[in-house]
């Protein structure tokens, strides 16, 4: 799929891969997944690439579902191939232009309806031929040290409450890195935060789930904070430690998420998967040490 230009060199015509793409209409951590994507299929690590492609896709991409698609049809087997077809059809359903022309240029391909590749549900990537060895390129959450720095460098007020999270956090098993993500991301520290949907305190409980978790005094902050942790606790056991469908359930509730078999297309929850994700930086959770 990687285009290529031609340069004569002592006579003879070599290719010169083309500078990698920009992906000006992703956030940024798609981006990075699109990225190293793209560099494993210029390897030619091609079960690599697929594996970074379905994870883009998984979390909402149509450029990744698209590029998954043509590398499956391209150098899948035919059960693969199906699939890859599959995709660009979903993909152009979806108003992907590329996709489109890619369907186009297919005619007289029947579309089968086929499933999606496992890994888009959370299994293994396909296997695809001219396979390397690679070494785990799974992304890593933040380092301390720089949640550390971020923390330090908080206003006085919020400081206080970041290192509550982040103190109770560990008993929860709840890696207090993604707890502060989420706080962050729904009340930026604020213990007093009431939301028009009557979400209240740090970790913004409705009243149902403040009721549900044995929450006295939503507005009361360590008792907002255990609450929450309770809940991310409930989630992350509920989906497999999957910080996407985690942080898009406790936006948008977890029925929302099993609904649609993934992160619902919302504009306000794909935005906050994204701040979460922008922060907590590893699409699965890491359980702190036990404290």
């Amino acid at each position: 799929m990687a285009l290529c230009v031609s340069a004569t060199v002592a006579g003879q015509t070599v290719e010169s891969p083309l500078p990698a793409p920009v992906w000006h209409d992703e956030p940024p951590q798609r981006a990075r997944w699109l990225h190293d994507a793209w560099q494993a299929e210029q390897r030619h690590d091609r079960t690599q690439a697929a594996a970074w492609y379905c994870l883009a896709a998984r979390h909402g991409s149509l450029e990744a579902q698209h590029r998954l698609g043509r590398l499956l049809l391209e150098h899948g087997q035919t059960q693969h191939r199906q699939e890859g077809i599959a995709l660009l059809a979903q993909a152009a359903a979806l108003g992907h232009h590329r996709a489109a022309q890619d369907l186009l240029a297919l005619q007289g391909t029947q579309v089968l309806q086929a499933q999606q590749p496992a890994c888009l549900t959370g299994g293994a990537a396909p296997v695809l031929e001219h396979v390397t060895a690679a070494p785990d390129a799974t992304p890593r959450p933040v380092p301390h040290e720089e949640v550390e720095r971020y923390v330090a460098e908080l206003p006085m007020h919020k400081r206080r409450h970041a290192r509550l999270i982040q103190r109770l956090a560990p008993s929860y098993a709840v890696d207090p890195r993604l707890a502060l993500a989420i706080a962050r991301a729904e009340s930026d520290f604020d213990p007093s935060a009431v939301s028009p949907r009557n979400a209240r305190g740090l970790m913004q409980l409705v009243p149902g789930t403040a009721e549900r978790f044995g929450v006295r005094d939503a507005l009361h902050p360590e008792q907002n904070v255990r609450g929450g942790l309770s809940y991310l606790r409930w989630l992350l056991q509920r989906f497999d430690d999957d910080v996407a469908l985690v942080s898009a359930a406790y936006n948008a509730g977890e029925g929302a998420v099993e609904r649609y078999g993934h992160v619902p297309p919302y504009a306000e929850t794909r935005t906050y998967v994204q701040r979460v994700l922008q922060f907590y930086r590893a699409p699965r959770h890491v359980a702190p040490a036990t404290p």
